[in-house]
């Protein structure tokens, strides 16, 4: 059974930082490209950034370059985000995902296999 679970969220001040962790297993995690996702209330899930396990290749979106790094340790089938200079725009539920990197087609992909169930951030001004 495949499986993706996020931990690492909660409340903190706006300049802190947190570590998010999403432990992966039931699937090959060394070629798969994880990815993390966040959604706001009202509005539409976001890629934040992702990892491809297979060549170490890192992405990020805009808003987040230079404050959160994405990491892989693949002897804990464990990918994180680490991120600071929090701020309270950053505030969501924050999701990992993973998809086999021979189909996936590059940062703009969405098309994501499988999906952890989320953990909140919350940044407060």
């Amino acid at each position: 059974e495949v499986q993706l679970v996020e931990s690492g969220g909660g409340l903190v001040q706006a300049g802190g930082s947190l570590r998010l962790s999403c432990a992966a297993s039931g699937f090959t995690f060394d070629d798969y490209v994880i990815g993390w996702f966040h959604q706001a209330p009202g509005k539409e899930r976001e890629a934040v950034s992702c990892i491809n396990n297979v060549d170490s290749s890192t992405y990020y979106t805009d808003s987040v370059k230079g404050r959160f790094t994405i990491s892989s340790d693949s002897a804990k089938n464990t990918v994180y985000l680490q991120m600071n200079s929090l701020k309270p725009e950053d505030t969501a539920i924050y999701y990992c995902a993973a998809v086999e990197e021979a189909w996936w087609t590059g940062w703009g992909d969405r098309e994501y296999d499988y999906w952890g169930q989320g953990t909140q951030v919350t940044v407060s001004s």
